[in-house]
């Protein structure tokens, strides 16, 4: 009864849209099969980039497998320590990644890091690194968000725009469903709906702007590292619109404050600031 999703406004009405699925035994979560479907695009966009401009595509293989390793532990690591009290009590549910719970900026830090191991070790320029998986990035963010789809998740409250979202109370985390959720919700079929912020895929479409933005200016840098600081400060713009929405939001121990909301602020004036005082010492040499 919980596999219904509509979105009214659209006319769009899915009947069964469920969580996982069951080959050969084994049960598979959508949500991992999403990620890992946006992580392999975004593998086989960065051999492409790494060719067009002169380089090995299979040192970037190579970096892929180690970045996405340690950038979903760096996922669950931020997500588990802005959200302690859910898991205190049950350690052993900070293994369990299928029932969601990985922080994109987390991911971001994890592979960044790791990316600067694996610059030394593979001798490249950790810019250069950077600049050739920009556009990977967004592409599996693009991909990736879908999970939340699958997942009932990463929502924002209650709305009635074009893009409104219904999903079944049995379906989501109650401690997610807000008092105005509550106020507007309403039983279709017998069923008990909330409605609410799409914010998954509010993401998810500004990525693919995102891409486009760094597509069409990939070839008009002026100093290495750039395009990553362009993507950086494209996604934090967004998030920092976005995420004010979600009623998931992981908060600053201690205080009423959305820790991606500081963070997204400080990316993007951080990113804006870099950009234009490399592109200045840019045309300075000149």
């Amino acid at each position: 009864m919980d596999y219904m999703i509509n979105f009214p406004n659209l006319g769009i009405h899915l009947e069964h849209v469920g969580k996982n699925v069951t080959i050969g035994g084994f049960t598979i979560a959508y949500y991992g099969i999403v990620i890992a479907l946006g992580m392999l695009i975004g593998i086989y966009v960065a051999t492409l980039r790494a060719e067009a401009t002169g380089q090995k595509g299979d040192d970037y293989i190579d970096i892929a497998v180690y970045t996405m390793v340690f950038g979903v532990l760096g996922a669950r690591i931020y997500y588990v320590a802005f959200s302690w009290d859910a898991y205190r009590d049950s350690l052993i549910r900070i293994l369990n990644i299928r029932e969601g719970g990985l922080a994109i900026y987390g991911g971001i830090i994890g592979g960044v890091i790791t990316i600067g191991v694996l610059s030394k070790i593979k001798k490249i320029p950790f810019p250069k690194i950077l600049d050739t998986i920009a556009m990977s990035v967004p592409i599996g963010q693009i991909v990736g968000r879908w999970g939340n789809f699958f997942n009932r998740e990463a929502f924002g409250d209650y709305t009635n725009n074009l893009f409104a979202m219904q999903l079944p109370v049995s379906a989501v985390r109650q401690h997610e469903i807000t008092e105005t959720m509550w106020q507007h919700a309403e039983i279709i079929d017998g069923i008990q709906f909330i409605q609410v912020h799409p914010t998954f895929l509010y993401e998810s479409v500004w990525n693919i702007g995102v891409l486009i933005m760094l597509f069409l200016t990939r070839n008009k840098t002026k100093f290495s590292g750039e395009l990553f600081l362009r993507y950086l400060a494209g996604y934090s713009l967004g998030r920092f619109f976005i995420e004010p929405l979600r009623t998931d939001q992981l908060k600053i121990p201690g205080m009423d404050i959305g820790v991606s909301i500081v963070l997204s602020r400080c990316l993007f004036t951080f990113c804006v600031v870099m950009i234009i005082a490399g592109r200045y010492r840019a045309a300075q040499r000149a």
